[in-house]
C-alpha cells in the first residue's frame, strides 16, 4: 500500500494471496483503531465471582460479576446447562436498550432477544453482561448510554472501544467457566449488540463463531453517517472528521474481513427503517468475501436478508441457531 493510499480506497479483489492479505492487516486493525482511541490494557485476573444462583430445567442460572477495571465489575447473567462438560459458549450482547442484560436473559424488554435463556435451553452455556451506561452500569441521576461521566472519565476513548475491551473481559469469563469449552466460543447481537458482535470478532481470535443482526450499512453509503457519533448514542465520535467529506479511513467490510476465517453470519431487513440503504450490508460482505476466499474459508462468511423490519423473527433465530449448532 502506498504512503498516498488508505485501507478504504483498497481493491479487496485485487488481493491475490493469504501472505498480503497477512501484511495488510495490521494496517487495517491501526485504521479502526485509530477511530476506537486509547484501548486500555487488560488485566489479567477478573476474578468471576457468583453472587447466586436459580435452577431451572435443563440449566442452571447465575448472576455473576467480574473486574473490567481495578474498581469497575460488571454484573452479568450465566447460564449453564445441566448434565454436560465441555460445552460450547456464546456471549450474548445486548441491543441498545435500558434493560441491558435483562432482555437477552429473558427477564425483561423484548422477549424475542432472549438469547442466552434460548442457546442455554439448547445446551449452550451463555453470558449476557451490561455494557457500560445501560443495566446496572447506568449511573445515579444518569439516563442509560449518556456519556457525560465516561468522557470525563476517558476523554481519549471511544464508548466503542470501551465496549470492545469489556467485551473480551467478558471472554475471559467465559473461558474460567469450568465446564465450557474455551476453544468453542461464539457470540450474537442484534442492532447494537450486532455491531459489538462484529467488533469483537474482528479483534478477538477466541471467537469462534458470531451472528450479527441488524446491525450496521457501510458509511459511504448512509445518507446519516453521523449516527454513529450522534448524542443519543456517541459510539465513535471521531467518525465526524470524516463524515462531511465522506472520506472515511474504513468502511463495515474492513471489519468484517478482520475476523476472518471464523465464522460469520451477516442478518440484515432490506426493510429497516432505522439504516438508510440496508442493502449495503451485502456489499459489505461481498467485498469481505475474497478476504475469507484466500484463507481458505469461504464458507463460513454468509448473509441472509429479510423483508420484516428492525427485528429477530422466528426464521432468522433458526437460521441463527443452525450456524451455531453448524460452527461451534
Amino acid at each position: 500500500m502506498s504512503m498516498n493510499e488508505t485501507v478504504a480506497s483498497i481493491d479487496f479483489k485485487k488481493l491475490k494471496s493469504a501472505m498480503e492479505w497477512g501484511g495488510m492487516r495490521r494496517q487495517v486493525e491501526e485504521a479502526i483503531q485509530g477511530l476506537l482511541g486509547d484501548l486500555p490494557k487488560r488485566k489479567p485476573d477478573i476474578q468471576l465471582k457468583i453472587i447466586d444462583d436459580t435452577d431451572h430445567p435443563g440449566f442452571t442460572q447465575q448472576r455473576v460479576n467480574y473486574f473490567v477495571e481495578e474498581w469497575d465489575r460488571v454484573s452479568a447473567w450465566l447460564f449453564i446447562p445441566k448434565g454436560r462438560d465441555e460445552v460450547p459458549a456464546i456471549l450474548c450482547c445486548h441491543q441498545e436498550t435500558p434493560e441491558g442484560k435483562d432482555e437477552p436473559a429473558g427477564i425483561s424488554g423484548d422477549p424475542r432477544m432472549d438469547f442466552a435463556r434460548h442457546y442455554a435451553e439448547l445446551g449452550y452455556a451463555t453470558l449476557a453482561p451490561d455494557c457500560i451506561t445501560a443495566g446496572e452500569r447506568v449511573l445515579i441521576r444518569s439516563a442509560p448510554y449518556e456519556i457525560k461521566n465516561f468522557k470525563k472519565n476517558y476523554p481519549n476513548l471511544s464508548l466503542w472501544g470501551k465496549m470492545l475491551v469489556d467485551h473480551q473481559y467478558a471472554l475471559d469469563a467465559l473461558s474460567e467457566v469450568g465446564r465450557v469449552d474455551a476453544a468453542r466460543m461464539g457470540v450474537i447481537g442484534h442492532g447494537l449488540g450486532a455491531a459489538n458482535a462484529l467488533l469483537l470478532s474482528a479483534f478477538d481470535e477466541r471467537v469462534l463463531a458470531c451472528v450479527a443482526s441488524c446491525g450496521f450499512t457501510r458509511f459511504e453509503t448512509d445518507k446519516h453517517p453521523g449516527r454513529w457519533a450522534s448524542e443519543e448514542l456517541m459510539l465513535l465520535p471521531e467518525l465526524l472528521k470524516y463524515v462531511e467529506k465522506k472520506d472515511y479511513p474504513f468502511d463495515w467490510e474492513h471489519i468484517l474481513s478482520l475476523a476472518a476465517p471464523s465464522a460469520l453470519l451477516i442478518i440484515n431487513s432490506l426493510a429497516d427503517s432505522r439504516f438508510h440503504n440496508p442493502k449495503s450490508s451485502q456489499k459489505a460482505v461481498s467485498i469481505a468475501s475474497n478476504v475469507y476466499k484466500l484463507l481458505g474459508a469461504s464458507r463460513a462468511l454468509d448473509h441472509f436478508g429479510h423483508y420484516d423490519g428492525h427485528r429477530i423473527t422466528p426464521e432468522t433465530q433458526e437460521i441463527a441457531d443452525d450456524w451455531f449448532e453448524r460452527w461451534l
